[in-house]
């Protein structure tokens, strides 16, 4: 066992204590956000925007450059830096608003996340800073010049890295102990001239002491001690020193507000948030404060950099507050965290790392996806009761709300380390994504990932009702109910790693799961026939109306989605149920339960009732949406879109071997399938027995099932070179359209975000690759294999004459995913970054890699949110997938 794997092992605490009560929780940004809005009318992006986050302390959060804070985010620290060119220090990523972006919010910087293991004991990141004065005002102009049609204007694009006249500054961390943090910045010039640079590593308070609440009043402290050292005094964290190296000096202020800036108002500090940055741009010392105290303190370290060259700096971050010789074992402790990160790594990716398959690029892109998955952790902070009433002090008094959002929300309070899908275009947990993510940090740390789903469903989190918050705009919108999936997916990483079952997790789970079923059955089966509306369902944009409003004309859609999740749903409950029946065999009547309510959902997808209209579509043998009009006419909404794939999602595969286990289970589905032959008919036979006396439990019959493969295999329809699009190509040449109440509605195929802002928000989708739904449709094809064996043969692709297994045809479409991010062995280029040579020909980017929120349908390119967006970091898992199959198919020839 690792080092790495066995401090996990001891040290590990469902509190996130022990080794990982420090880490990189600290968000990108908390300026334009939901939580730090207190408008009438909810415009959070104009509330605090990026100039004014520089001067305004925030209540709910804080942000910073590579930067790490304690569990519940009391002590910050992050890093800041000035090329002597802007006129404002570079202390946060720089971004577009949702309404400033031609294709809404977007952040224009370049950073990556290079390392990290699960303790974070040992982390890496990298930051691109232009020498030239930074763009600011270019980057937001010419993004609002820009139409819907045109791609958005980055940062490469400004001429600012032309002439490589930027730094590369690293930012590494290592830990010598559980409350003892090591860092090291280097920042290399990779310009033709020496060039300034001020680096300003800063640490400070969440300002938890100026809302007016008396139990937060006692205000911490930080001191000046000789040159180099800061005292850290915190009341419920105990005494720290950040020892800082050759230090040239120190500078304080206060966490505090600059209301005189902002607002017209006087300030309560001499020193407010802002000073630091008004010293340096200024060069006015009486902007810091003399006596070196505050909440609020940068070590400065401004050093020429070589052409050519680097600098270095040294700090560390202590518990240890006696220290004579803080750096003495500096260079030793840094070596072995970083080693012990390697041997973690090295026994985690072996399957791709040896044997005649070892790839060297696919270790990098998954070690890379790993590190992102584990940057974006985040503390996340939210009171919505007292958010909702205001706090009695505020830096400009509260008027009330006119739009308050998130009003049936009241009981929520979060204060965890959550898993973000990016924590600067959305640095706020967000439900569904959460569900992917816990796949993929369940190979990193399946502690962690188990906790992050009892999390959102505890009684803080979960509606009364049942529902699950969706995320911080909504927390009422209605997201796909993939959670019951995740808890078995992570249930089985978890036992696979660890050779032991975590049943009492998968119990407590299970009950707060019931709750949100119980909920969905009530509100979104309309008509109680077993058809689910939903909403948004996180596809919202591939339809014809926004299915997040009421429909304009009245009336109500029956989703093929929203039933197909539901089918998915119940079989996912009704493998969890069989799992702890093995343990509590009492759990068998809810396996029972689940089983049936399938079979009526398989039931109700084919026939629905009086008007006798399926989901299904014999002309062209897909499955579509149901509008219903006001005048009680049905029409099926024909569009060719990733809605009428989903059904393939309710698949589960049973064995004899479990079976003979649950006695109780196995009569009463027998029963059902015997007495309720119109309901077995419905469903891949159950008395057909599959390879190695496995059962079929699915909505899809072996010819639908070929059917819609047969599309989504298609090149001309789903299939991209990169994954499966999420609506058809063959909508490009013939969009669907429907006339109603004299207005024409319009859906065509379109490869990225749409061309026309339909249904409001920042992300107007068409046909895009979204990396969770080709992750559950790969996953699914291999359940499908493990009942048929290679008996059952697909073509892949459509019309190539090319005959193979569903197994073989599932890892054909996961490889195509992760060529996003392979180098071309010809250009050199990957897809995902664009066509810029910059990306394959320049050593200090080349191999540097960003795991986008959705990827065009056609060239691959990267699209939406770029840094990380947690699902997207399922790559890791299709890797592992990818090179398992790959080793089998070394040992034994397909088909055999």
């Amino acid at each position: 066992m690792s080092a790495e794997a066995e401090k996990l092992r001891i040290y590990d605490r469902a509190d996130n204590k022990g080794w990982k009560k420090w880490g990189p929780y600290l968000s990108d940004r908390s300026w334009g956000t939901v939580r730090e809005d207190y408008s009438p009318y909810g415009d959070a992006w104009n509330f605090v925007s990026h100039d004014m986050a520089r001067s305004r302390a925030y209540r709910w959060g804080e942000e910073g450059i590579g930067g790490i804070s304690d569990n519940k985010g009391h002590i910050c620290f992050a890093l800041a830096f000035w090329n002597h060119r802007d006129n404002i220090l570079k202390e946060r990523f720089f971004g577009l608003t949702g309404p400033e972006g031609n294709h809404g919010e977007d952040v224009k910087e370049l950073y990556y996340y290079l390392d990290s293991t699960p303790t974070h004991s040992y982390m890496k990141m990298l930051y691109k800073y232009p020498q030239q004065e930074f763009p600011y005002n270019k980057l937001v102009i010419e993004n609002m010049r820009r139409s819907r049609q045109e791609p958005e204007y980055e940062m490469l694009d400004t001429g600012v890295f032309d002439q490589d006249e930027y730094f590369d500054i690293v930012i590494e961390y290592a830990k010598a102990d559980q409350n003892d943090w090591l860092v090291t910045v280097t920042a290399h010039n990779r310009g033709p001239a020496d060039a300034p640079l001020t680096l300003l590593p800063t640490i400070w308070f969440r300002n938890t002491w100026s809302w007016g609440y008396e139990k937060y009043n006692v205000r911490p402290m930080l001191t000046g001690l000789a040159t180099s050292q800061i005292e850290v005094n915190h009341r419920q964290l105990g005494k720290y020193k950040l020892y800082c190296e050759e230090a040239d000096e120190l500078l304080f202020c206060e966490n505090e507000t600059n209301t005189e800036r902002l607002y017209g108002r006087p300030n309560v500090t001499a020193y407010p948030k802002d000073a630091i940055n008004n010293y340096l741009i200024t060069g006015r010392p009486e902007y810091v404060n003399p006596n070196r105290i505050g909440t609020k303190a940068s070590a400065r370290y401004t050093r020429n950099v070589p052409a050519g060259g680097s600098v270095s700096i040294r700090l560390r971050f202590s518990d240890q507050t006696h220290l004579t010789q803080p750096f003495g074992d500096f260079d030793a402790l840094f070596a072995l965290r970083k080693a012990e990160a390697d041997e973690f790594y090295d026994d985690l990716q072996a399957s791709a790392l040896t044997g005649p398959n070892a790839s060297p690029d696919l270790v990098n892109i998954q070690r890379q996806a790993y590190a992102g998955m584990l940057w974006s952790k985040q503390f996340y902070y939210y009171n919505v009761n007292e958010w909702l009433k205001g706090d009695p002090n505020m830096p400009i008094p509260f008027q009330g709300r006119v739009y308050a959002r998130n009003e049936q929300w009241r009981h929520m309070y979060t204060a965890n380390i959550l898993s973000m899908p990016d924590k600067w275009e959305y640095p706020w947990f967000a439900a569904w994504d959460l569900a992917f993510h816990t796949l993929t940090l369940a190979r990193l740390d399946p502690h962690f990932a188990k906790r992050q789903l009892a999390v959102i469903l505890r009684e803080y989190y979960m509606h009364p009702n049942g529902q699950i918050p969706a995320y911080e705009w909504n927390f009422s919108d209605v997201n796909p109910p993939v959670h019951a999936w995740a808890t078995w997916k992570v249930y089985e990483i978890d036992k696979q790693m660890n050779g032991v079952g975590d049943v009492a997790f998968l119990e407590r789970v299970f009950h707060k799961l019931l709750l949100n079923f119980t909920w969905w059955v009530n509100r979104k089966d309309v008509e109680g026939n077993n058809i689910f509306g939903g909403g948004f369902l996180g596809l919202d944009n591939i339809g014809v109306f926004d299915r997040s409003q009421p429909l304009p004309m009245g009336g109500r859609i029956e989703q093929a989605d929203g039933t197909g999740w539901m089918a998915m749903y119940t079989l996912n409950m009704l493998r969890i149920a069989c799992e702890i029946s093995l343990v509590r065999p009492s759990y068998q009547d809810m396996a029972s339960k689940f089983f049936e309510h399938f079979l009526h959902i398989a039931s109700a997808m084919n026939n629905l009732g009086k008007q006798h209209i399926s989901l299904w579509d014999e002309e062209d043998q897909f499955y579509y949406d149901i509008l219903h009009t006001p005048d009680k006419q049905a029409r099926l909404l024909k569009i060719r879109s990733m809605v009428g794939l989903i059904p393939l999602f309710a698949v589960e595969v049973i064995d004899d071997e479990l079976l003979s286990k649950l006695p109780d289970f196995r009569r009463r589905l027998e029963w059902v399938l015997t007495n309720r032959p119109d309901l077995a008919s419905l469903v891949s036979r159950w008395h057909e027995p599959g390879k190695g006396s496995t059962h079929l439990l699915s909505l899809l019959r072996g010819h639908r099932m070929k059917m819609l493969m047969r599309r989504m295999f298609d090149e001309a329809e789903f299939l991209s070179d990169y994954g499966i699009r999420a609506l058809s190509k063959f909508h490009e040449k013939q969009p669907y359209e429907l006339h109603m109440n004299g207005e024409l509605l319009r859906v065509k195929y379109v490869p990225a975000e749409s061309e026309t802002s339909i249904f409001g928000g920042n992300s107007n989708w068409r046909g895009p690759i979204w990396f969770p739904l080709n992750f559950l449709l790969v996953d699914s094809l291999l359940k499908f294999y493990q009942y048929y064996g290679d008996d059952y043969e697909v073509e892949y692709p459509t019309h190539s004459g090319q005959v193979m297994s569903i197994r073989e045809a599932a890892i054909q479409v996961a490889e195509r995913l992760i060529n996003l991010f392979r180098a071309d062995s010809t250009t050199g280029r990957i897809a995902s970054l664009g066509d810029l040579n910059r990306f394959a020909d320049d050593p200090n980017f080349k191999d540097l890699l960003l795991f986008y929120e959705y990827f065009n349908g056609d060239s691959g390119s990267g699209l939406g949110a770029s840094h990380q967006t947690g699902w997207t970091g399922l790559i890791a898992d299709l890797i592992e997938y990818y090179t398992q199959f790959q080793s089998v198919k070394q040992a034994v020839p397909v088909g055999k």
